[in-house]
């Protein structure tokens, strides 16, 4: 645990804040209900603790369609999430539009190119493959999808084309997945906060913000 926490502090290093550290996937579900309360807690603590985002990486790549068995499953979480989250919406039409597909890592590599061209995009970028894939019904598996994003969000095309799919950008996400696993954080979303050389887990209530907040802000 001693050289994990060695590593975490070399993610973010030159800084006396505490750092909380969210593993995610762009494309999973409970992230997408999470939205409203990480926003709300993430302005709480915004001068008070360094947040860094980890890639968790739900599903490899693969280019065969979703299975239907598959499909029936994600669509029952999304309106299971609908009845535990209020205000929490989903656009069905995806399934009727779009040829789902498993794999989420081409969306994860997507972010850390966003994050390598402008580290203050990231967190935008992540938004905006949420908001295409669940209200717009756009595919994010999908790397046309991907490069539209970063277009609209004014970051270079033909970088990010090249880095999509490059070997760096895997060998990032590989080690983010290696990192975030290493701390237990295999369910997404997860948070972990790093403060006076002590890691904890902060426990999420998908509809109470202050619950978390003050498990962060002590």
């Amino acid at each position: 645990m001693h050289s994990i926490i060695h590593l975490l502090l070399i993610l973010v290093p030159n800084s006396s804040l505490p750092t909380l550290y969210y593993t995610h996937d762009p494309m999973c579900s409970w992230c997408w209900a999470f939205k409203p309360t990480w926003e709300k807690v993430r302005t709480a603590i915004n001068d008070k603790v360094n947040c860094r985002y980890l890639l968790g990486g739900l599903a490899p790549d693969n280019n065969l369609p979703m299975g239907l068995e598959t499909q029936n499953y994600v669509q029952t979480n999304w309106e299971k999430i609908q009845k535990t989250v209020p205000g929490i919406e989903f656009n069905f039409d995806f399934w009727r539009l779009c040829e789902p597909k498993r794999s989420t890592y081409a969306a994860c590599r997507a972010v850390i190119c966003a994050r390598k061209q402008q580290p203050r995009v990231e967190a935008f970028y992540i938004e905006a493959i949420q908001h295409g894939y669940y209200l717009e019904a756009k595919n994010p598996s999908n790397d046309h999808v991907l490069i539209d994003i970063a277009e609209k969000l004014g970051l270079g095309t033909k970088q990010f084309s090249e880095d999509l799919n490059s070997a760096e950008v895997q060998n990032i996400l590989n080690k983010e997945i290696a990192l975030s696993q290493s701390l237990g954080m295999t369910s997404f979303p997860s948070l972990k906060l790093l403060s006076g050389g002590v890691l904890s887990t902060i426990e999420i209530d998908y509809n109470n913000p202050d619950f978390i907040i003050a498990q962060i802000i002590t």
